[in-house]
């Protein structure tokens, strides 16, 4: 373990005072400080960032303050988690913070055709609110998939309007699924500065990612990767954890790969990535690690959409493979509640076919994984948490 890593556990003892007073853990933590994690400059914008970075899906407070604390400055969270529960909870976090001590970014995404332009301006307008700050450094077209939605014009106008009125700084799309082929139209298209891309040891299409990575980087655009766990565990009872040191220096070798998301949801999984961004060389074990695991069945959807045609009923077969992922493999169940919710279902998926035609290029059980996720519908939201 790098000596310049705290154990969090240990930190946490260790902040209060005589008196009993607990004392702010900015200041209890100021020894640790910014200890100067390697940095890559994100494309054209010119913005140097630790190749650490935090996604903030749920609200996990401490592990926040510490990756802050440990020399983390960007920051990304989306409109809908948490029903903007985690915008908040950045803002809170945030306010009073000098504003050129992190990065923030927030992801929007809207799916209501008949007001694409009103509707995304009017979640700007929220998520502005819940995060308590002038201008966001980058704000994302969320999970995007279609060269469509790459040049919906509407949505892009909205985003080159808050650019130019300096409310954001740089935009961008954030892609889960067809990565390669989002990425390209937007080199084409011309108006973004950055991608945040699903990117890891698992994918079967990494070749294809590597080839539009380089051409973005060539153009000036910004590469931040996000999902490198792959899944977080091997198995569906949390038994067999992925390796995240292994995983996460995976990506970090690639160097067109400016920064990388992690969603820490522990003191350990911050202490374990941390520790892979300082010294994100693999080795030969993990390396042998890395091969193995990749001849098994994980729980990361390839989001290669073949199943889509495959379904008779047309069900959003890689959206619930994804729910499946975000409570299974990453401990998400309020991530997963999200997805689902957002989805138009009928009221018992797969209940109609008396076998699957679905074969999935992962190896999933299709029917029998959409069966068990689909019933996360009937719990409610706020029980999620």
């Amino acid at each position: 373990m790098n000596k310049n890593i705290v154990n969090r556990r240990h930190f946490l003892k260790m902040s209060a005072s005589v008196a009993g007073i607990v004392l702010a853990p900015e200041i209890a933590a100021a020894a640790e400080g910014k200890k100067g994690l390697p940095r890559r400059t994100l494309g054209k914008t010119g913005i140097q960032l630790p190749v650490l970075s935090m996604g903030v899906s749920s609200n996990h407070l401490p592990v926040l303050r510490a990756a802050y604390n440990s020399g983390v400055i960007h920051f990304d969270t989306a409109n809908g988690y948490q029903n903007g529960k985690t915008e908040e909870m950045l803002g809170d976090f945030f306010a009073g913070k000098p504003r050129d001590s992190f990065i923030l970014s927030t992801k929007i995404y809207e799916k209501d055709r008949q007001r694409l332009a009103q509707g995304f301006a009017e979640k700007f307008e929220t998520s502005m609110k819940r995060l308590k700050t002038d201008y966001v450094d980058i704000l994302y077209y969320h999970d995007v998939r279609a060269v469509d939605e790459v040049n919906c014009q509407p949505i892009l106008d909205v985003m080159l309007k808050l650019k130019k009125e300096g409310r954001v700084k740089y935009i961008g799309v954030s892609t889960h699924s067809n990565e390669a082929e989002v990425i390209h139209t937007m080199l084409d298209n011309g108006n973004y500065d950055v991608a945040l891309a699903a990117y890891n040891f698992n994918q079967h299409h990494s070749a294809q990612l590597d080839a539009a990575f380089e051409r973005a980087v060539k153009a000036g655009m910004g590469i931040i990767g996000m999902k490198a766990m792959a899944g977080g565990f091997l198995d569906k009872e949390h038994t067999q954890k992925i390796n995240g040191k292994a995983a996460l220096k995976w990506v970090l070798q690639n160097p067109q790969i400016t920064t990388v998301l992690a969603g820490c949801t522990s003191f350990d999984e911050l202490d374990e990535c941390l520790e892979a961004s300082n010294n994100s060389q693999l080795t030969g074990k993990e390396k042998e690690y890395l091969a193995a695991v990749n001849r098994r069945t994980l729980l990361y959807c390839q989001g290669c959409r073949v199943c889509t045609a495959q379904c008779p009923h047309h069900l959003p077969v890689p959206d619930l493979m994804r729910a499946y992922m975000y409570h299974y493999g990453y401990k998400n169940p309020a991530m997963a509640h999200e997805t689902v919710m957002g989805l138009s279902l009928p009221d018992h998926p797969c209940g109609q076919c008396a076998k699957c035609t679905v074969t999935c290029t992962a190896g999933f059980q299709v029917a029998k994984k959409i069966k068990d996720i689909a019933r996360i519908r009937e719990t409610p939201g706020e029980l999620m948490a």
